[in-house]
């Protein structure tokens, strides 16, 4: 960091990995330099010192660390030379960061939620062109795409029961529109046992629904977020929550839906969108923040970027590992980029 116009700097606190400043040893020399910045790129050297990371750590903000700034060519010309300066250090502290792995080895629980789109813009059931087709031979968009996001999704959860959520259709009896209704039709219990479960209960309840509309994210997305917030008051890594949406990519709620996800950024969460079928899939690649920052339709921030949007016609005839590698491809750092900004280590971890 470059302080013009002044001669005494005061530098921002800054982060450096360990291995790249002393390969790891506190005890290992590190040699500091200082120069006079000039435009040109030709600045002037003022001085340096040697010390070392322990050394550095004895430094508290009511006991800094007073290192004199020396150069050698000054010293050896002028006999009363003391030094060019001093450099003070206020605090030098040594802090772990852990990695995803040390999350879930430690006890962290990944809760997965998964939510299908029975909207109308998906096709009539019954018609062998909709995403939703009954099909004979027991396959459809949607089946392929939670057979494949499923398998690789439950490895990572320990229970492997699934709340598995439906929007955007006319329920039995009474035929109203609901939003988030358990695709098993048991609302106290709407865990599904396994994808194997969650296929069960996806075939067995299409016929008993009508396609209706409008497609409304942020009802499940406040769903999930609602667990998610009640996780935060046990003030642990322990659990961390993914709402899985299949999709067909048409969205009705997008100011809702913006609201939603950047309220659930500041919870133990993450949304994997999956789009199936063919078609403009703008909004969800608007809500993926990773070209900018998703903004709410007030113009709140997200604290952080939550939604993974994957088109599932670019998998279709793909390796397994493919698809898994870019349905699960930020959510190890979402998961850590959350428990770090909370400062809450694994539940269990071995003293760095």
């Amino acid at each position: 960091q470059v302080i013009k116009y002044t001669l005494d700097p005061i530098w921002k606190t800054f982060t450096v990995p360990l291995v790249s400043l002393c390969d790891g040893d506190v005890e290992k020399l590190i040699k500091v330099m200082c120069y006079d910045y000039d435009s040109d790129g030709g600045h002037d050297f003022i001085g340096e010192f040697q010390t070392s990371v322990a050394k550095m750590c004895e430094a508290q903000d009511a006991f800094p660390l007073e290192l004199e700034c020396i150069n050698p060519k000054k010293q050896k010309k002028k006999k009363n030379y003391k030094n060019s300066g001093i450099i003070i250090v206020k605090s030098c502290k040594i802090t772990r960061d852990f990695s995803f792995l040390d999350y879930i080895l430690g006890g962290c629980q990944l809760m997965f939620t998964v939510g299908i789109d029975f909207t109308a813009s998906n096709g009539n059931p019954r018609d062998p062109s909709s995403l939703h087709y009954i099909n004979p031979m027991g396959t459809n968009e949607y089946l392929s795409a939670i057979w494949a996001v499923g398998q690789i999704i439950q490895d990572y959860d320990s229970d492997k029961m699934f709340p598995a959520l439906g929007f955007g259709a006319q329920l039995p009896p009474d035929w109203k529109v609901s939003h988030e209704f358990a695709i098993n039709f048991n609302p106290t219990n709407p865990f599904c046992s396994g994808v194997e479960g969650i296929v069960q209960a996806y075939s067995a309840c299409l016929p008993h629904i009508r396609f209706y509309g409008p497609t409304n994210f942020s009802p499940i997305i406040n769903h999930v977020a609602r667990f998610a917030a009640q996780a935060t008051q046990q003030e642990a890594a322990s659990q961390y929550f993914i709402l899985l949406i299949i999709t067909d990519g048409v969205i009705s709620d997008m100011d809702e839906t913006r609201h939603a996800v950047v309220q659930a950024s500041k919870l133990p969460m993450s949304i994997i969108i999956v789009g199936v079928g063919n078609a403009d899939f703008a909004a969800m690649e608007f809500l993926d923040g990773d070209s900018r920052v998703l903004r709410s339709h007030t113009g709140e921030e997200a604290v952080r970027d939550i939604v993974q949007f994957v088109p599932f016609r670019d998998f279709r005839n793909a390796p397994k590992e493919t698809l898994a590698k870019a349905v699960l491809a930020e959510l190890p750092q979402q998961v850590m980029q959350y428990f770090k900004h909370r400062n809450l280590p694994p539940i269990n971890s071995e003293p760095a």
